[in-house]
């Protein structure tokens, strides 16, 4: 009677949990999730960005770029007051995408500000597979334009949101699932410690990235060159980490500050060359490294080929 009991009160106190997150995960759902938020960040970025290169290759580095307008889900657009070089817009969008991790397929449209028709456009389908997109070559009218980036979302899309009803679903599959087990095994407090006594949880040993004749273990803050090791501040090892998972390759000091120093309320420029500079003189030894500065752009960290 009194196992039955028991019995009976986990299962209650299951059901009760799993309803309480499931009415918790619903109210708590905003309509943007951070998610959510975060990618759109990174499409104004990058948006942006492709808005003021356009601007400087067509020689204009004074005008002033508006806000990116989000004016549908999915859907963006960044309004340029001068006229610029269409030619130029695919292989410029791509790379700010690139650059900010933004792999959704999308459809871009130049649409004229002033009577809102469309004069341009292309889909990303046709240039990821020749890299030749619709209407290149063609008469562009001069004036203000509106370029207009649509997403192609699905449910799993970092933009989209879906309600959370399937998190009360799955509390009651886990609390038949957790009756049941219960049900067949009961493991008392002594035998568990037992258990624990005669299989000894054995601690991984910290995997190490390894990079030209050089490694770092990231969960330490440790960097090992051949025989020597040295310790790393947060900010140091945060650095390195990104030169690393990006080597050979050219990383834009708006992009160093925001993946290193976006913690931060204020972040200074200067503090990029003062930490380039501390890792220089700590991989110094490793003759296959050399951390590259593009004037005016940013950095590169090269990794020679062993």
């Amino acid at each position: 009677m009194e196992i039955m009991t028991g019995k009976l009160a986990i299962g209650a106190s299951l059901l009760v949990i799993s309803l309480l997150f499931g009415r918790f995960a619903w109210f708590t759902s905003a309509p943007e999730s951070s998610t959510s938020q975060r990618f759109e960040e990174k499409v104004n970025l990058a948006l942006r960005r492709t808005g003021h290169r356009l601007l400087l290759a067509s020689g204009d580095s004074t005008s002033r770029i508006t806000a990116v307008k989000k004016t549908a889900e999915g859907t963006y657009v960044l309004q340029l007051s001068r006229a610029f070089n269409y030619s130029q817009l695919p292989s410029l969008l791509q790379e700010s995408f690139d650059l900010h991790g933004i792999k959704i397929n999308y459809d871009v449209a130049v649409i004229d500000c002033k009577t809102n028709e469309l004069q341009l456009g292309y889909t990303f389908l046709d240039y990821s597979k020749s890299k030749e997109v619709a209407c290149i070559g063609r008469e562009q009218l001069l004036g203000c334009n509106n370029v207009k980036v649509t997403f192609a979302l699905s449910a799993n899309s970092p933009s989209s949101t879906n309600p959370v009803w399937w998190t009360l679903g799955l509390g009651l599959v886990l609390v038949g699932i957790s009756y049941g087990v219960w049900s067949r095994k009961k493991m008392t407090t002594a035998s568990v410690i037992k258990t624990l006594h005669e299989q000894p949880i054995e601690k991984p040993a910290p995997a190490r990235l390894t990079f030209g004749a050089s490694s770092m273990d990231l969960e330490n803050q440790m960097l090992y060159i051949a025989n020597t090791q040295q310790s790393l501040t947060y900010r140091e090892a945060k650095l390195l980490h990104l030169f690393v998972k990006n080597q050979n390759q050219l990383l834009e000091r708006e992009f160093i500050l925001k993946s290193v120093w976006e913690d931060e309320g204020i972040i200074v420029g200067r503090s990029i060359d003062v930490f380039v500079s501390r890792l220089r003189k700590l991989l110094q030894e490793d003759t296959s490294l050399k951390i590259v500065a593009v004037h005016g752009v940013g950095y590169r960290l090269e990794v020679a080929a062993s």
